[in-house]
């Protein structure tokens, strides 16, 4: 039994003697003058970018070439809209002209197709003669707006391309127009 109370104490002396050396404990000044003084780690500066000077001054809207890109009704030119079996311009129609008017003449280089649309009723070829009327009348308002006849072309798509489906007076509405698409 001695021989176990011996290798015991051995044992938890050398328990006491490890964990004792675990480190190096800092020490404490009381002196309030002292200062003290940690090590920095030096970051390297990384230099900040000088903004350029401007070489060219950027345009705040499309350009010309986004332009040509775009559909006309991406820019402000709108469609116009027709009565029932009639090809004359109504006063609401005009004042859409007008403002359509203004655009193609600040964008005098681009092309512009009046497409005629009519509805569903009539005939395949009463419907295309009517849309040709109706892309003539849009024609003839812009020129006299001062838009040239060289950036106006003409077809007449009649009934074939809708732009709304269904047989009642709403879709019809909506399918009597002359529409500006780009060639």
């Amino acid at each position: 039994m001695n021989r176990k109370l011996v290798s015991l104490v051995v044992l938890l002396g050398l328990v006491f003697i490890i964990a004792g050396c675990g480190g190096k404990d800092a020490e404490v000044l009381d002196d309030p003058t002292a200062t003290v003084t940690t090590p920095t780690e030096t970051v390297p500066e990384t230099p900040v970018a000088e903004d350029p000077a401007p070489t060219e001054v950027v345009p705040s809207g499309p350009t010309a070439e986004d332009y040509a890109r775009m559909a006309p009704q991406e820019y402000g030119i709108e469609d116009v809209f027709f009565a029932f079996d009639q090809y004359a311009l109504s006063y609401e129609a005009m004042r859409l002209l007008e403002a359509n008017a203004r655009i193609m003449k600040e964008h005098a280089s681009l092309v512009y197709v009046v497409e005629g649309h009519c509805d569903e009723r009539g005939t395949v070829e009463y419907n295309l003669a009517l849309g040709e009327k109706r892309a003539q009348a849009v024609r003839e308002y812009l020129v006299n707006q001062g838009v040239p006849a060289s950036q106006l072309r003409l077809t007449s798509y009649g009934e074939e391309r809708p732009f709304a489906r269904g047989s009642n007076e709403s879709a019809w509405a909506l399918n009597r127009r002359a529409h500006f698409s780009r060639p």
